[in-house]
């Protein structure tokens, strides 16, 4: 597995990067309405391409294909999205960006990290030693979905 910035030519696998987990992985802990209306197959990729432009963006790709992407917002010290492949799921490849964001996090000085994550992500984040601060409910498109605000002190 190789990581490697952002290049704006990955929006578009980007999203259907991001659909394609929604709706099969995230499927598990979420109703088909709720995976629906949170990955719509339909993104504004301007405004994708642009949010990725803005943070600090790690491509995860394996024989040249991308297998995972994460974001980072090192000034508010957020780690925004980790999506990882459908079918690479549980092979490091979260891991690995996280890895690489956590350690940017850390060489800009940044304190705390927090994440909104998924249920299905949740455990994941537990077990890097991400702390739950609070469960909430976003709405996507008049639909309701849970996730947590967790946070990991570096």
């Amino acid at each position: 597995m190789n990581l490697r910035p952002y290049r704006p030519s990955d929006v578009s696998a980007l999203a259907e990067l991001f659909y394609q987990t929604v709706h099969s992985v995230n499927r598990r802990d979420y109703t088909a309405e709720q995976c629906r209306v949170w990955a719509t197959g339909h993104p504004d990729l301007s405004a994708w391409d642009a949010s990725f432009q803005a943070h600090r963006t790690w491509i995860a790709e394996e024989d040249g294909h991308i297998v995972g992407f994460t974001d980072l917002d090192v000034a508010a010290g957020y780690l925004d999205r980790l999506y990882v492949h459908k079918d690479t799921q549980r092979r490091g490849v979260g891991t690995a960006l996280c890895d690489a964001a956590e350690a940017c996090a850390r060489a800009a000085g940044v304190r705390r990290l927090e994440t909104h994550a998924s249920i299905t992500a949740r455990p994941f984040f537990a077990a890097r030693g991400y702390a739950l601060l609070r469960e909430q409910e976003v709405e996507r498109g008049g639909i309701l979905l849970k996730n947590y605000v967790m946070i990991l002190e570096l």
